[in-house]
């Protein structure tokens, strides 16, 4: 079977993409989404056809609880744009902001101080719909722990940080107790041929799909959902909760492993 047609079998449901799971005192929550809406490719595949572009984000929060922006990585949102993000979605919606290549591409982390600010004020305006920040790093800068230990002392406090390591000398323990250190979550990913390290850093945890088969455009089979559902089941156990993003986003297939992947876990939580 192919990946296209074990797609188009799972089919869109109307499974909530958030799921929470009791343990004990506390709740932890899977937030589950896609990296992005606003794909013109997926009118008529996930938007209806007829359906202005302007409502695409409320269309969207309707099926889903949360969305990683990554157009903030390109160029800095407005004011502006923050304050419509706010207000366009329903209370409870999250939003992971992919933060600015300046900082992690351009700059690699060096003297940021004033890009970091900027940057994080003008985050800071989604109020309490602000979710982790992602911290990408680039595929050529091989592990440097002093400049990672003195990047993370820049970093607030009350917020949430993610890092994404796409150099693969950072997956050490020394990497990871770093992190601890700070609490800031350790971003796992999947891509063609290759699977991060499956490690917790903070309380929370963060993974990110850019595709099995193809980079962002190959569809998880029903077997793969599977498998990672039983990973990030396991990967939970004593965490406050977990944000998982799909990017392939060829032919939604994003929105329909993103689907896939909150019915699978609603039902292992409805049976207990």
């Amino acid at each position: 079977m192919t990946f296209a047609r074990t797609c188009a079998s799972l089919g869109w449901g109307g499974d909530s993409s958030v799921c929470e799971v009791g343990r004990r005192s506390r709740r932890m929550k899977f937030h589950i989404g896609t990296s992005g809406w606003v794909y013109n490719h997926w009118r008529g595949l996930f938007y209806p056809q007829a359906l202005a572009q302007a409502k695409w984000l409320e269309f969207y929060s309707q099926h889903f609880d949360t969305v990683e922006l990554n157009n903030s990585f390109y160029r800095l949102p407005s004011e502006r744009a923050f304050e419509a993000w706010h207000d366009r979605t329903p209370p409870g919606f999250v939003y992971t902001v992919k933060v600015s290549r300046l900082i992690t591409h351009l700059k690699k982390l060096r003297n940021v101080e004033t890009a970091l600010e900027t940057f994080l004020s003008r985050a800071r305006i989604l109020g309490e719909k602000l979710g982790p920040l992602l911290y990408q790093l680039p595929p050529n800068m091989p592990r440097n722990e002093a400049l990672l230990q003195a990047f993370l002392e820049l970093l607030p406090c009350d917020l949430r940080h993610v890092v994404e390591f796409r150099n693969e000398s950072w997956f050490d323990q020394g990497t990871f107790a770093l992190l601890r250190k700070h609490g800031i979550s350790f971003c796992i990913y999947d891509m063609p041929g290759f699977v991060t390290p499956i490690a917790a850093t903070a309380d929370f945890a963060y993974i990110r799909f850019h595709g099995s088969a193809g980079m962002y455009e190959s569809c998880y089979s029903d077997s793969e959902i599977e498998k990672w559902a039983n990973r990030i089941e396991e990967l939970g156990r004593g965490l406050t909760s977990i944000y998982v993003y799909f990017n392939n986003d060829s032919q939604a297939f994003a929105v329909r492993n993103a689907k896939a992947l909150a019915r699978r876990l609603n039902a292992a939580i409805r049976k207990g």
